[in-house]
């Protein structure tokens, strides 16, 4: 840890005469230029950051601004496109990936906490669940207040952000700014010899709205004029600039060899460079553009979008990393809070403008607050000549004040020779307002909200959403409450769409109290007798009061249903529906619920000429499920190794969902209550005849289920098929062919709990993929490209167990001793220990930051390290010497060549070295994948473990005469220790000078 400034003793001040109450604190923690960041951005997982590359490469470039980005995850739980690594192996991989799209940035910290990546899921509460939520707040605090960034960027909050892990890591950041800037949260990270201090982050940009009219992509300054739609600050960055990094001789794109490249080239290479994650090598051309950040949060005087300063590209920075422009000096603070964020019109509240020196006093001057048309507050007020100041305003909202809008208010602190402005926003609520009453993840939203994070209010409160069965019907109760000083009533009111009725379709209200709420609750039954074309449809909900109405719209989404009947005889599981065997309803699986775009025809995508599209059977007998699954398509796909037989969305296959409860979302589990079988139906496995193999992805035990792979976690699973594989991989070989049949058997015992035969949660998905070759290549690729199908087609079908299909099973009983709560889950796949990886321990030793967020340590000396030749009777090595305060864990790394940003695609270009590399083809043809396991590309020479002892021990690693050469060149040691305690240590030494 860098500390600056000198401790004064006790000593030394009796000595000077002062009592010792006056013993002098140790200076602030205040970082060094290797470890500060100015911008720092956060996600969960590599390739989710790519928005920054262009700016942040601007940023450097022309304003000496430093980025850095908190990384949760290393993405383990992903796929892999171009290798058959898995769990932290792939992890290792991705980490490489998601520096090399950044490194010419200048972005060369990416700080990985070493949370585990899961499955896709869009359930933060789940992804806190496997996070550990407060020890990832731990650690990006501890981040935080190392780098001490001025600015944070990243994900919203909301649910908006799809994937759990992405809410989480966007709810990371509002939590983090918070717990970084409070001596109360995690305290031990200020105490001690590498005590930190607490920091105040000066703006935020996670979940603002960057929609709005003006500005231009072709010139400098591209913000300029630009105006938001919404009451976010919106911030722009031109990427036309040219960057250092210049077009090689022969590129595919013919550009002048030796001329820049734009920005925007640069990060649009950068997001290509992620080829386990299915993406390509960038062969385009770009264009310039003007990338936006929206300002949820500031603590600085700013430049609103009205100013003409608000459109310059360091706009961004304004108040942060350099002055702003309306004249005060880095480092005041100035920001507005309200005494409540919702309002009711023409009933007054309290808004308060905080001011702070960065050193000495306040200038003496006056703020004024400006609040919309027809409103009013008091004011100018004075500023008082101290540090810091805080000056309360009393506000009232027009009486004719739109509601369920945000209204902007804004404070200007003039002093005569500089002003500061600042806004905020509240919203204008019905004095008595009617709401859906959330459930699942909506609800538990609204409450972090309250509890943790109200400024975050202003990005919305959860949606209204709810699912019904077709023919079903469902309670829909609507939480009525006064925001107001008086008692409301009214009424409640339902908007039905076709084929839907009610028990009433209007109920009344009794007085509710200032404060208080009350709950009307409907029955709703859907009337159809098939699955309508439109799932979604909307009810809007209607509250009245004494003087107005208030409303807001549910969307309701309509699931298929079904019976599952009986067979008396089991079936045979031989690919074929014999008679008897499937005696109830068939299932329609021709409905796309993402990627209608690569449909090639009527014979492609579940359909035919002849309307014999994808299809199911569904019955039970004993104890089991049994399906039919008829599957229509017209190109066969590349088919899997068994090492590949995970991420089914990568290739032809089925994935059969069932939730036993129906349950799943309500207990804020998702899939991960669930049982999800993914079959692919043939697979290039010639010592098996090339047959299916399945495996459970995104469930309560994911892993492998088929083959000499087997993880147990699907047993007595029976699966055949119909489909033989063509033989090859290569698109000169014929791939047509008409589909497929699948039958499969799965024991409801493998269920994660028992069956609830009157709501079982149900969904058949078909993944359809076709030519997945590259461009002037004929082999097809283990790659995303797919139509995704199902039984209930709706988007994230398979992350959200309540737009599953609901079935019953009569006559249906499960064994009485069967348990009815899901077992814990069982993600397979452990997350890669930071501690074993050399960019991420190199970048420690750097830097200074702790691995992973974690507690550092010096328990480790590292008194010598060195390369010992070969001579007569005696074998090459490394020879060290250490001395450990305490037991742990040496890692270590002896590696060669440049660790920061190894390449991720070949290309022919010969002119095209180091810092571009190889991210520019010279022919159609390039964009290949260098051999990456098990060396990392060959810059791993050699790795070992050491457990240490208390005390100075001398040790060495052996050496063949190759590795010794290597490291002769350019060899570094990097070594990483970890006391039993999770504490770690970062080493990096030099080994080309140290022999």
């Amino acid at each position: 840890m860098k500390r600056l400034g000198v401790l004064l003793s006790v000593v030394a001040l009796l000595i000077a005469g002062l009592p010792a109450t006056a013993q002098a604190r140790p200076a602030p923690y205040q970082a060094d230029r290797a470890t500060k960041i100015d911008v720092m951005g956060e996600w969960a997982h590599p390739d989710d950051d790519t928005s920054i590359i262009g700016p942040c490469g601007v940023w450097h470039q022309r304003y000496g601004v430093k980025c850095g980005v908190i990384m949760v995850t290393r993405g383990e739980g992903g796929g892999n496109a171009v290798g058959t690594e898995l769990g932290p192996d792939l992890g290792l991989r991705r980490e490489n990936e998601d520096r090399v799209a950044h490194y010419r940035s200048g972005t060369v910290d990416i700080f990985n906490l070493d949370r585990i990546d899961f499955f896709y899921n869009q359930s933060a509460p789940l992804t806190q669940y496997f996070w550990d939520e407060e020890e990832t707040l731990r650690r990006v605090t501890r981040v935080i207040r190392t780098t001490q960034p001025e600015i944070y960027i990243g994900f919203t909050p909301t649910l908006a952000a799809g994937h759990g892990n992405h809410q989480q890591a966007g709810r990371l950041i509002w939590e983090g700014v918070l717990a970084a800037a409070d001596p109360t949260r995690f305290p031990e990270q200020l105490r001690g010899k590498n005590a930190l201090s607490t920091w105040q982050v000066k703006k935020v940009f996670s979940g603002g709205s960057t929609a709005g009219t003006g500005g231009t992509t072709t010139a400098a300054n591209c913000a300029t004029g630009f105006v938001p739609t919404s009451q976010d600050t919106v911030a722009g960055i031109w990427t036309g600039y040219d960057s250092p990094y210049k077009w090689p001789a022969g590129n595919v794109q013919g550009q002048p060899a030796g001329t820049p490249k734009i920005w925007q080239q640069v990060a649009d290479e950068g997001r290509a460079a992620y080829p386990t994650q299915s993406r390509v090598m960038y062969k385009g051309t770009s264009a310039p553009a003007c990338p936006k950040f929206a300002m949820t949060q500031a603590f600085v005087p700013f430049q609103p979008n009205s100013s003409p300063a608000a459109g310059r590209d360091d706009a961004i920075l304004f108040g942060a990393t350099k002055p702003d422009s309306g004249g005060l000096p880095v480092g005041t603070l100035e920001y507005l809070t309200f005494s409540r964020f919702a309002n009711v019109a023409d009933e007054p509240f309290q808004a308060t403008v905080h001011l702070r020196a960065p050193r000495g006093k306040l200038a003496k001057g006056n703020v004024t607050l400006t609040v919309p048309q027809g409103w009013t507050t008091d004011g100018p007020k004075p500023v008082p000549r101290r540090a810091d100041a805080a000056i309360t305003f009393t506000v009232t909202p027009s009486a004719t004040a739109p509601v369920n809008q945000l209204a902007k208010i804004s404070a200007l602190y003039s002093t005569g020779e500089a002003t500061g402005y600042t806004d905020n926003v509240v919203r204008i609520v019905s004095a008595a307002e009617g709401r859906f009453q959330r459930w699942g993840n909506w609800q538990e939203y609204d409450e972090w909200l309250a509890r943790t994070a109200p400024q975050a209010t202003r990005l919305g409160r959860s949606a209204a959403i709810q699912s019904i069965g077709v023919g079903r019907t469902l309670d829909v109760p609507v939480v009525v409450h006064n925001w107001s000083a008086e008692p409301q009533s009214g009424s409640v009111s339902l908007g039905l769409p076709p084929n839907f009725t009610a028990d009433a379709t209007t109920k009344a209200y009794p007085a509710v109290a200032p404060g208080t709420e009350t709950t009307v609750t409907f029955k709703v039954t859907n009337t159809d007798t098939t699955l309508p074309a439109t799932q979604n449809v909307d009810v809007p909900i209607t509250t009245t009061y004494a003087g107005g109405t208030g409303s807001e719209t549910l969307t309701l989404s309509v699931v298929p249903t079904t019976a599952i009947a009986q067979t008396t005889t089991a079936p045979t599981i031989d690919g074929k529906a014999s008679a008897g065997e499937y005696p109830g309803q068939t299932l329609d699986l021709g409905r796309i619920w993402q990627g209608a775009s690569t449909c090639t025809g009527v014979d492609d995508c579940g359909v035919s000429p002849t309307g014999e599209g994808s299809t199911a059977k569904v019955s039970w007998s004993d104890d089991a499920l049994y399906f039919f699954v008829h599957v229509r398509d017209d190109f066969q796909s590349y088919a899997v190794t068994p090492a590949e037989c995970v991420g089914h969305w990568q290739a032809d296959s089925v994935e059969i969902l069932l939730d036993p409860r129906g349950t799943a979302s309500q207990a804020l589990m998702d899939t991960a209550n669930t049982f999800k079988l993914g079959i692919f139906p043939f697979s290039n496995d010639p010592a098996h005849g090339n047959g299916p193999c399945w495996s459970r992805d995104a469930d309560n035990h994911q892993g492998y289920s088929s083959g000499a792979l087997d993880t147990g976690n699907a047993p007595g699973v029976e699966v055949a098929s119909t489909a033989t594989w063509v033989g090859s991989n290569e698109t000169t070989v014929p791939h047509t062919y008409t589909g497929y049949d699948l039958e499969v058997k799965i024991p409801l015992a493998t269920l994660p709990a028992a069956v609830d035969p009157a709501n079982l949660g149900l969904n058949i998905t078909p993944y359809d993929n076709d030519d997945t070759s590259a461009a002037g290549t004929t082999t097809l690729r283990h790659i995303d490209q797919s139509t995704r199908l199902g039984w209930s087609a709706l988007g994230s079908v398979q992350s959200d167990p309540y737009r599953w299909g609901r079935a019953t099973m009569p006559g249906y009983t499960p064994p009485a001793d069967r348990p009815t709560t899901p077992a814990p889950p069982d993600v397979s796949n452990p997350n890669l220990n930071g501690a074993l990886s050399p960019q991420t321990i190199a970048q420690s030793a750097r830097n200074h930051v702790p691995i992973s967020g974690r507690v550092p340590t010096d328990d480790l000396k590292l008194l010598y390290a060195g390369l010992r030749p070969a001579r007569p009777g005696v074998s090459p090595a490394l020879d060290l010497i250490t001395s450990a305060s305490g037991p742990g864990t040496a890692r270590l790394f002896l590696t060669t060549g440049e660790l920061g940003a190894i390449p991720v695609y070949t290309t022919s270009c010969t002119t095209d070295p180091p810092p571009d590399y190889g991210l520019t083809p010279c022919a159609v043809t390039d964009g290949g994948i260098p051999p990456w396991a098990p060396d990392m590309s060959g810059h791993v020479v050699k790795q070992a473990s050491k457990q240490l002892t208390p005390g100075v021990r001398h040790w060495s690693v052996p050496l063949t005469a190759a590795q010794l050469a290597k490291l002769k060149t350019d060899g570094h040691l990097l070594l990483s220790y970890e006391t039993p305690d999770n504490k770690v240590q970062a080493f990096d030494v030099r080994l080309s000078r140290r022999r």
